[in-house]
C-alpha cells in the first residue's frame, strides 16, 4: 500500500548516482576483440568511450583490467586508455577477474557497493565477475552495448544468464543520463553534452543541431 503523505519528489535508491557507483572495464583488447562477432565492433568501441568518458565527467571511480597483455591479448584499447591516461592497468591471467586479488582490492578500494561493468567477451569476461561480486552482496549493472561476444547467441544467453541471476542490464547512454539525470546541474551539463556529441550518434547530432538553433544551453 502507498503512504500518500510519505511520497516525495527524490529519487530511488536504485539509481546509480557519481557517490555510489565505480565503473569496470574488463578486457577490452585488440586479441578478444578480434573475436567479438556479436555486433559491430566499432559500435562496441564507441560505447565503451563513451562509458569511460561519462564516468570521467562525473569523477566515477574506475578499474581498468587485462588478462595476459604481454602474452596473448595485447595492451587496453588506446581510445580507453586515453581517457584515463595516468590510471593503472591490473593485468591478470584469470578469466574471472573476481579470482584476482589485485583487482578485487582494486574494487574495493573505491568503496562502491554498485558495480557497473563491461568488457569482452560477455559470456566469459563479464558473466564470471559479474556473478561473483554478486555473490558478495555488490550490485552489479552490466553495460550491455559495452560489451561484446563471440557471437550474438553468446552474448544474448549471457545477459540473460546474468539477469536471471539480479545483474542488472544496461546501456552507457542510460549511465550517463541517469548520473546526470536533472539538466539543472550545471557542474556536468556540458561535460555530458560533449560526451554525447561525440558519442551519442544520432543523439548527438540533435544536441548539435539544437544548440545551433535553440542556443547552447539547450537540455539534451
Amino acid at each position: 500500500m502507498i503512504d500518500i503523505t510519505e511520497v516525495t519528489a527524490a529519487p530511488g535508491p536504485d539509481l546509480l548516482t557519481p557517490d555510489n557507483c565505480a565503473v569496470l572495464f574488463v578486457d577490452h583488447q585488440p586479441q578478444m576483440f578480434f573475436g567479438t562477432g556479436s555486433g559491430d565492433r566499432t559500435a562496441i568501441i564507441n560505447a565503451t568511450v563513451g562509458l569511460a568518458k561519462a564516468a570521467r565527467a562525473f569523477d566515477v571511480p574506475v578499474v581498468l583490467s587485462t588478462v595476459a597483455a604481454e602474452s596473448f591479448s595485447g595492451p587496453l584499447m588506446p581510445q580507453l586508455a586515453g581517457v584515463f591516461p595516468e590510471h593503472e592497468v591490473i593485468d591478470r591471467t584469470t578469466m574471472n577477474a573476481w579470482e584476482d586479488t589485485a583487482f578485487v582490492e582494486a574494487v574495493k578500494a573505491t568503496g562502491r557497493r554498485k558495480l557497473v561493468i563491461a568488457g569482452l567477451w560477455t559470456e566469459v569476461c563479464v558473466v564470471l565477475p559479474a556473478l561473483s561480486a554478486l555473490a558478495q552482496g555488490y550490485e552489479v549493472y552490466a553495460v550491455t552495448d559495452a560489451s561484446g561476444g563471440v557471437s550474438p547467441q553468446a552474448h544474448e544467453h549471457a545477459v540473460q544468464r546474468m539477469t536471471q541471476a539480479g545483474v542488472v542490464p544496461v546501456t552507457w547512454v542510460q549511465v550517463l543520463l541517469e548520473l546526470q539525470r536533472d539538466w539543472a546541474r550545471a557542474e556536468t551539463y556540458l561535460p555530458v553534452m560533449d560526451v554525447v556529441k561525440e558519442h551519442g550518434g544520432a543523439y548527438g547530432l540533435g544536441v548539435v543541431y539544437a544548440q545551433a538553433v535553440i542556443g547552447g544551453h539547450a537540455a539534451g
